[in-house]
């Protein structure tokens, strides 16, 4: 299958600590770039993160987002110990009582007592496991947009493989009749001059002529590196390199096309093989 470089996924989970939430985006890239961010609390999980986009993607500039957020984060994650709050106002009323010099504590007092706040603790060894599993949620999300954009690139792709493949197939039909009239051409243009020529020379003129203009070979090697293109299209692996490898080699072939041209018509379909092969290349790059 056909996996593109650009995706996005994003995955939220409700536990009863709170809630997680994982982002994934991705760009092209020559090579896989992954970016991380994680809250500190969790950060003990990021090496496994990063093993698990490792085995997930092999190319593209990676954005992994992780965000968190506990059930008493509204209220800084504490609250009043209200007995001992009970405690100590009781106390020190008692104190006012004995002693008119003693003034009762404040709640500035109070709040700032050992114990007076308790923190709401969370279990971050269960936080880990959660944001793990979800992680690898959100990754088959991602897998399967980059799946369904690839499937995309690889129509298009397609689609100019079969254009490509329609001229190929024109310019071998004509090829016969278009050297015979080069060499009408020829032998036309020397009759004008009035002189005799040696017939052998003539024929070994034209017969260079042929052989130069002989796009046969060059036909062959397009339509082989087609099929390779379809081929690869076909595998389940990383394939953008080689596919990009092989746009070089079909440009190469056209170019060689275009300089062997000897019709208006082969220049035309040179030029369209040309424009076809770039649309591809620009496709291929936003795969995987």
């Amino acid at each position: 299958m056909v996996a593109s470089m650009t995706a996005f996924s994003r995955q939220q989970a409700e536990y009863d600590w709170g809630t997680l939430v994982w982002e994934i985006r991705s760009v092209n890239h020559r090579y896989l770039e992954p970016g991380i961010r994680i809250p500190d609390m969790l950060k003990p999980i990021e090496p496994a993160v990063r093993e698990a986009l490792r085995k997930s993607i092999s190319r593209g500039k990676v954005d992994c987002q992780l965000r968190f957020q506990t059930r008493h984060a509204d209220n800084d994650q504490s609250e009043l110990n209200l007995a001992l709050v009970e405690r100590l106002t009781s106390l020190s009323q008692q104190i006012t009582a004995l002693s008119a010099t003693s003034a009762p504590l404040s709640a500035a007092d109070i709040l700032r007592w050992p114990g007076a706040l308790v923190e709401h603790e969370v279990d971050v060894e269960a936080m880990q496991k959660d944001a793990l599993v979800l992680l690898g949620e959100t990754l088959s999300d991602f897998g399967a947009a980059r799946q369904r954009e690839g499937d995309e690139l690889r129509q298009m792709i397609q689609q100019r493989l079969d254009a490509i493949r329609l001229i190929v197939q024109s310019v071998r039909e004509r090829l016969p009749e278009i050297l015979n009239k080069q060499q009408e051409n020829v032998r036309a243009r020397l009759a004008t001059f009035q002189i005799e020529l040696d017939p052998a020379r003539l024929e070994q003129e034209v017969v260079l002529l042929a052989q130069k203009s002989d796009v046969d070979e060059e036909l062959d090697r397009l339509t082989t590196h087609l099929g390779e293109v379809e081929r690869v299209l076909g595998t389940n692996e990383p394939i953008g390199r080689r596919l990009d490898f092989l746009m070089q080699e079909l440009n190469r072939e056209a170019n060689t096309l275009s300089s062997k041209s000897i019709v208006a018509e082969t220049t035309l379909n040179a030029v369209e093989l040309k424009v076809l092969i770039e649309q591809m290349r620009e496709q291929v790059q936003n795969i995987e």
